[in-house]
């Protein structure tokens, strides 16, 4: 089976501190990942390299077959799709919705470029499939954290990228939001022609049964990587925590108690 990424003793020094340390990873064709860590560590550092916006102190990168130091890395970004709350500060909020989500083809904040009738009707297509079609003809700044969230996904998928990276992409939602969001990253996963997807969070109950391999990070190394029904159990997810919890899985999804 061919590798999507392949992460071999991949570790990340800053000041002298290491921030990621010995890391091995590997996502092959035809899974889709949860990686699960708590703020500080280290999931941004291993997003950026994956992007390669920063170089491991050590180590080797590989993403979609091909290898750090040997790819254009321009190129090779316009097969990965990244959204972030980080990118929600940088848009044009006046921007129409469809527009905003026709910029992801030539991955440009705002539109340059005239776009052709086949952009637009991708970009339709886009937000009919993440059921946010009713947002068309609205402007950015108008639609609620949910809706926004469901634009940068539509927008991220208009390249046709072969790898789809969710940073904590509910974070910030209600309750009722959040779980509609999940609803249509569930449906998108389950496409033919769906893209690998990173779905990065720390709250285990966001993690979908279309997440079939979880990977756990804490203080910047890999704890635990594997099947998420084997993982999200109570006992490594004690050790993950550093605390006792409790899991009940309910609909295929697991939910944590502290013991």
């Amino acid at each position: 089976m061919d590798a999507v990424i392949e992460i071999d003793n991949v570790s990340w020094k800053r000041e002298n501190k290491e921030i990621l340390s010995g890391v091995n990873w590997r996502v092959d064709q035809g899974q889709h990942w949860a990686i699960l860590g708590l703020n500080g560590s280290g999931k941004t550092t291993l997003l950026n390299i994956l992007n390669g916006y920063i170089w491991p102190t050590k180590g080797t990168v590989s993403v979609l077959g091909e290898r750090y130091g040997n790819v254009d890395l321009r190129e090779l970004r316009k097969k990965i799709g990244w959204v972030s709350s980080s990118l929600q500060e940088k848009l044009y909020v006046r921007d129409l919705t469809q527009d905003v989500v026709i910029s992801g083809k030539y991955a440009s904040i705002g539109l340059y470029d005239k776009p052709t009738e086949e952009d637009r009707e991708r970009a339709i297509e886009l937000m009919i499939q993440l059921g946010c079609e009713h947002l068309v003809g609205r402007p950015y700044n108008t639609c609620s954290q949910g809706e926004k969230q469901k634009t940068l996904i539509a927008r991220a998928l208009m390249a046709m990228p072969e790898l789809l990276i969710l940073d904590e992409a509910s974070n910030g939602l209600d309750f009722l939001s959040r779980e509609n969001l999940l609803t249509s990253i569930n449906q998108l996963a389950k496409q033919p022609n769906a893209p690998t997807i990173l779905y990065v969070t720390h709250h285990i109950e966001e993690i979908l049964p279309v997440f079939s391999h979880t990977l756990f990070i804490r203080r910047g190394e890999v704890m635990m990587q594997g099947k998420t029904s084997e993982l999200l159990q109570s006992n490594p997810l004690s050790d993950f925590f550093e605390t006792p919890v409790h899991v009940d899985w309910h609909q295929e999804r697991a939910w944590l108690s502290v013991r």
